[in-house]
């Protein structure tokens, strides 16, 4: 068994297995919390035992061992509650995170609650609560308490309220009417007018019916997709980092691809081995290991300081000391990722041509080709199913770096994007969004981690799909090049 090799073939395949799994688990993650981030749950008031009135969304449960000094200071019935919740489970006690919102009164957009401080029978579904969407503030929860125009009251039964809420609003506020507010009391009692121009979406969570859910669902699917983000990228859509991102890497592969094959043609086929050409293949293995920080440092100081400096000089000196070329934008930010990602193009573009056989460069010589035509019409075409994967090695890569772009060119907000229908329609010296940037900016720039929390799930998602959807329509390019020169006969 062991001259065989066979344990060995069981601990590759185990390895392979484990490496399967770990990929498989990860990208269900992300795509289980991406595509639950904007399904609506139902709204949830619930009173503790000293008074107090929450209402908000649940958006997770946890369980915890409580420090000793929680117990102290709580009322009789707070105490018997944790004792007894406490005994059921072994030691923990549970606890919700409820988004409550209403930050402009509040100052806070969630709030742990244990369970035991709820009172008993304190925890119901308002059947008029309502969870409004807004372009600033965040969310704010409440229950309808009448409709205003001017001031005046048209309406305060709860149905009444919601009905003319819906006639005015039509689910766009830039076309509501900018005089017209709903008054809304929140779980403390408080009550707030908000302009009808203000709110984006509403809706009364537990009055929906699963169709109305997934309009709803889909309806956030849209908005995300082709909006601009807002309430600092926490709120809104994602469409500037999106097209950012799609052109930045189609631009970083156009520019990487043909460099990349000539070198590789040059090493390959032209260049006598040598100590100059040793020294060449190390440097560009050498390049492959270099940080991707690095990378932005020299397209910071070569590309936007030095050429886009220069460009300035010559051609925009009247608008000077401010840039227009010498500060990041995506141009600049293609080439440094194009450098980036050139070693990895050279290195499979070599291989593939290396596979090509030597029977066939010698059958085209024999019928009198010269070394170009062979190259052309022979070499190259059978090479280029390798060479796209070398292709697609770089727009896995580029697509998803974020530390070069952050120096240059992608920034936290940029609502002009660097193609638009504006002569002279491209624009290579605007900065751009990025969806890996966007992540970042989420995850760890966010006044508001816990809102930002599903966005960071649902932008990593989208950007999975850019890179896969890119990744396929670069290998069913590949699988064409193979089907039409991999089994033609010389």
């Amino acid at each position: 068994m062991l001259s065989r090799g066979e344990p060995m073939v069981w601990l590759s395949g185990l390895g392979l297995v484990v490496a399967l799994l770990m990929v498989a688990g990860l990208v269900g993650l992300v795509f289980y919390q991406g595509l639950a981030t904007f399904w609506p749950v139902d709204l949830v008031r619930v009173e503790t035992w000293n008074g107090e009135v929450l209402m908000g969304e649940v958006t997770r449960h946890d369980s915890y061992q409580p420090e000793p000094s929680l117990l102290t200071g709580l009322s009789v019935q707070e105490l018997a509650a944790a004792q007894r919740e406490m005994q059921q489970g072994d030691g923990y006690l549970k606890r919700r995170l409820v988004r409550t919102g209403n930050f402009e009164l509040t100052h806070e957009h969630f709030r742990w609650i244990e369970d035991f401080r709820i009172r008993v029978g304190g925890e119901s579904r308002p059947e008029w609560g309502l969870i409004f969407e807004r372009l600033a503030w965040g969310r704010f929860y409440g229950e309808p308490r009448a409709y205003l125009v001017d001031g005046e009251i048209l309406a305060t039964d709860p149905g009444q309220v919601w009905e003319l809420f819906q006639q005015n609003h039509l689910g766009n506020h830039e076309k509501a009417p900018e005089n017209h507010f709903i008054s809304v009391v929140t779980s403390d009692g408080s009550e707030v007018e908000l302009a009808l121009t203000e709110i984006v979406r509403a809706y009364a969570p537990n009055q929906l019916g699963l169709l109305q859910k997934l309009k709803l669902y889909f309806s956030r699917w849209g908005e995300f997709l082709t909006e601009e983000p807002r309430e600092a990228n926490s709120e809104g859509g994602v469409w500037p980092a999106l097209f950012g991102t799609v052109v930045m890497t189609l631009a970083m592969t156009i520019m990487v691809v043909p460099f990349g094959v000539l070198a590789a043609l040059y090493l390959r086929e032209y260049a006598k081995a040598g100590l100059m050409i040793s020294l060449v293949r190390i440097a560009i293995n050498n390049l492959a290991g270099v940080p991707s920080i690095v990378f932005g440092v020299f397209g910071l100081g070569f590309f936007s300081y030095f050429l886009g400096g220069s460009i300035d000089a010559i051609f925009f000196a009247d608008k000077l000391p401010n840039p227009t070329f010498g500060t990041g934008g995506i141009m600049w930010a293609s080439l440094t990722l194009a450098l980036l990602t050139l070693p990895v193009v050279i290195v499979t573009a070599e291989e593939a041509l290396a596979a090509v056989p030597t029977t066939m460069r010698e059958g085209s010589y024999a019928c009198g080709a010269s070394k170009w035509q062979t190259i052309k019409r022979v070499v190259l075409p059978r090479a280029w199913p390798g060479i796209m994967t070398g292709a697609i090695l770089a727009m896995a890569r580029g697509a998803g770096e974020v530390a070069p772009l952050m120096l240059v060119g992608a920034v936290k907000l940029a609502p002009d994007l660097p193609l638009d229908l504006e002569f002279p329609f491209v624009h290579p010296e605007r900065s751009f969004m990025h969806l890996g940037f966007h992540i970042f900016d989420l995850g760890f720039q966010s006044q508001n981690s816990e809102a930002a929390k599903p966005m960071v799930f649902t932008t990593t998602m989208l950007l999975m799909g850019v890179v896969l959807f890119l990744n396929s329509a670069a290998i069913w390019f590949r699988i064409r090049l193979s089907k039409k020169f991999g089994g033609s006969e010389f």
